[in-house]
């Protein structure tokens, strides 16, 4: 450790307070799941259904693509409705007007406020009390019984092919027949009652339902609870006191700027040849350019579902790819590019770690896990086809179909062949980075340790996503998901980029090893300081108790922290291309990482805080400010960051090859000019819209058909297609400036290079 001993310690003692903190309330998650009645009778005893019936529909919502069809709890897609909010409201509205013509004879609209109150206080007392008795059985009131018939009678008629229902399918941008077996229908309807009777009723001992009075839905009085406020507030003066210590830490605590090293006369990265893994390399950055234009056109494709619903242009093409699929392919696409291009980036590093060598067999290492990207993708891309089309045996999909989750909706088994993939990753860079960690030169290998480090969390942490099975609990579900969409994602891809990017540099001799380990390590300690207890940020409201809110609030404000100085890290990176002649190479790659500077700021921060407090996020889950951070944070920090490390590997690989100004700036500015407008043109004022509703009605209203299907959402929706088409031009300038640049064959080898030369970028 030596100078860095204080930075180790701190890394390390925050690693192990988070993750304790992150361990003990998961298994509060355990313990406070809300409960799944064994059975569920009416008031004379009848048995109705009972937990595997529940279970059994939490498969079949699995089958028709889970969360990227509507959404539960509040987590999914965002065109059909939240099934949790819609079926609560719609029973509700059901008993009342059954409790109206009971006691009144006439429709509930009819009655007069006294008689309206009368109703709405017992539906209250009826909805938010707990009838669960101590041997795990739901008793339902006669009333309620017959409610939750009506409200399953429309549901079999949404997921079936019912002419009364086709308008309402067109809308939500479901397919005709979702769901062909009417017995499977039964078994969705009972899931989806079980999520809203979770969402309305109070656990034992507390005055809140198992989702913290989520939905916001009025005719019960599910509205924000005092540690909802409470917790927001307390969220918003921790960011202020994180930023505030960072600022007087980085103007007291950092010394003087350490001056710059003198800048070698040559790229030290082209000192020696190209290894045969690292020529080999060239198809993985096909596979991201071919994966990344597969990505946009199919996320422009998904987006006109939204207008259209089932047609593309007036041609019905939802029968054959619905929108469920094309969302899990858009989705599945950007996190297989993605994480391609940081394997690749890996890979090209390992070796020269090692010295300017391969390890034995290196090569054939590298190949056989190309090959096995490709097989997982292609696989999990059928069988995610297969499990929505229906074809595949109900038995069989979880496995090798849908699993339902956004994020890791492919099939179990190309989840496990994923995670063996990563796993050979992780392998091949231990083979070039051990020797040169545990070398004894002298050298300093503070920085390599990190690194070491971050690349053994991304091959191990991506398990987490295989915790949870095909009829696991919801909650316990969200908890090992999380994991995987923010932990592994969000926290250690950010300090491997971040170590990556700092050993890159100090490699070419840009910056001293001690200002990038320096950096690094924390670097390293402020994203996982609020990163890690931050995944609880999630959960709010996926039926955990009020710890976690207050965990996942205070520790999540913080992620926000370290984004303030991203403005003088983006400045940093990009004034190194004037250290050497020799940088303007490589100044395209560095436009990349200040563009992920500013989407980092942005994307991750801005819009990020911006649902993250319980009280913000408590009435905008769920609605299209979500998919404002999603594009922001996943492609503009991610994507960014991939395609420069892209940009940098085929530097190396190909380096006569001079880049087309006119196609990079195209694709520079094209996507990040589509980006913008796809977001303030049409996401952000959709978001916004739909926030006033939700506030004003409940989340039913602000994602129900009437709201959604407006003539001004109508047309912000339609105005999105002018950045998606500005984005796809600049994505594919992208991908063919990768493609020409593959295919010129000019010195594999760096060392053609002449000592000092300059090639123009």
């Amino acid at each position: 450790m030596g100078a860095y001993r204080k930075y180790w310690y701190t890394l390390i003692g925050v690693c192990i307070v988070m993750f304790s903190l992150l361990g003990y309330y998961g298994a509060e998650v355990y313990r406070s799941a809300p409960p799944i009645p064994t059975q569920v009778v009416g008031a004379e005893g009848k048995a109705l259904f009972g937990k595997d019936d529940i279970l059994d529909g939490q498969t079949a919502w699995q089958s028709v693509g889970g969360m990227q069809l509507g959404s539960v709890w509040g987590h999914g897609a965002y065109q059909a409705p939240d099934w949790t909010a819609d079926w609560l409201h719609r029973e509700l509205t059901a008993w009342l007007e059954l409790g109206a013509q009971q006691r009144h004879s006439r429709p509930f609209a009819e009655l007069d406020a006294a008689a309206q109150g009368a109703l709405r206080a017992e539906l209250k007392a009826e909805y938010r009390g707990n009838r669960v008795d101590a041997g795990n059985k739901l008793v339902l009131s006669e009333r309620r019984v017959q409610a939750v018939a009506q409200t399953a009678a429309y549901y079999d008629q949404l997921f079936s092919d019912a002419p009364a229902l086709r308008k309402s399918r067109q809308s939500f941008a479901m397919k005709e027949n979702t769901l062909p077996s009417a017995e499977r229908r039964q078994d969705l309807a009972q899931f989806f009652f079980w999520t809203a009777w979770a969402a309305a009723t109070e656990r034992p001992g507390t005055v809140v339902t198992y989702t913290n009075n989520w939905p916001h839905e009025p005719l019960i009085d599910n509205v924000p609870s005092k540690e909802n406020v409470v917790w927001s507030i307390a969220s918003v003066v921790i960011l202020l006191a994180g930023i505030g210590l960072l600022v007087w830490g980085w103007a007291f605590l950092r010394g003087h700027d350490e001056p710059l090293p003198a800048a070698p006369a040559r790229d030290p990265l082209t000192s020696f040849a190209l290894t045969p893994s690292q020529r080999g390399l060239g198809k993985y950055l096909f596979l991201v350019v071919a994966l990344f234009v597969f990505q946009v056109f199919i996320g422009g494709f998904t987006a006109h579902y939204t207008v259209e619903g089932q047609t593309f242009y007036g041609v019905d093409v939802s029968q054959w790819f619905p929108y469920a699929l094309v969302r899990t392919w858009h989705i599945q696409a950007a996190l297989f590019w993605i994480a391609t291009g940081f394997l690749a980036v890996g890979l090209f590093l390992a070796p020269v770690i090692n010295g300017g060598k391969d390890p034995k067999f290196q090569r054939l290492g590298v190949d056989v896990l190309f090959w096995a990207l490709v097989f997982v993708c292609v696989g999990s891309f059928v069988g995610n086809y297969l499990a929505i089309a229906q074809v595949m045996p109900p038995e069989w999909n979880f496995w090798l179909g849908h699993q339902g989750y956004e994020y890791v909706d492919l099939g179990r088994i190309w989840q496990i062949l994923k995670w063996v993939g990563i796993l050979l990753w992780l392998v091949l860079m231990l083979r070039g980075v051990l020797p040169a960690l545990f070398a004894r030169n002298g050298e300093d290998k503070n920085l390599l340790a990190l690194l070491t480090a971050s690349v053994g969390a991304i091959g191990l942490f991506y398990g987490a996503g295989l915790f949870y099975g095909e009829r696991t609990s919801l909650s316990v579900m969200e908890y090992w998901r999380w994991w995987v969409v923010h932990l592994w994602v969000e926290g250690f891809f950010e300090v491997f980029a971040t170590t990556a990017l700092a050993f890159v540099f100090s490699s070419m001799g840009l910056v001293s090893r001690t200002m990038a380990t320096t950096a690094s390590l924390a670097s390293a300690s402020l994203f996982l300081l609020g990163g890690i207890p931050g995944t609880f940020h999630h959960l709010y409201f996926a039926g955990t108790t009020t710890p976690v809110m207050a965990v996942g609030a205070s520790f999540s404000a913080l992620e926000v922290v370290p984004l303030i100085v991203l403005g003088h890290e983006a400045w940093e990176n990009w004034r190194l291309k004037t250290r050497a002649p020799w940088m303007e190479n490589l100044r395209w790659p560095l436009l990349c990482f200040v563009a992920v500077a500013f989407w980092n700021m942005l994307g991750a921060g801005v819009f990020g805080f911006m649902i993250n407090p319980p009280i913000s996020l408590y009435y905008v889950q769920g609605l299209n400010t979500t998919p404002v951070h999603a594009h922001a944070a996943l492609f503009g920090v991610y994507g960014f960051l991939a395609l420069g490390f892209t940009l940098m590997v085929l530097r190396y690989l190909r380096p006569m090859f001079v880049f087309s100004e006119p196609l990079m700036k195209t694709a520079f500015w094209g996507m990040n000019i589509g980006l913008v407008m796809m977001i303030f043109l049409s996401l952000l004022p959709v978001g916004f819209i739909q926030f006033t509703a939700s506030v004003g009605e409940g989340l039913w209203y602000a994602r129900s058909e009437a709201f959604m299907q407006q003539p001004l959402l109508q047309n912000l929706r339609w105005i999105r297609t002018f950045g998606d088409v500005v984005f796809i031009a600049g994505g594919l300038a992208m991908a063919l400036q990768v493609v020409l640049g593959l295919l010129d064959k000019r010195g594999h080898s760096a060392a053609t290079t002449p000592v000092g030369t300059a090639r123009t970028a």
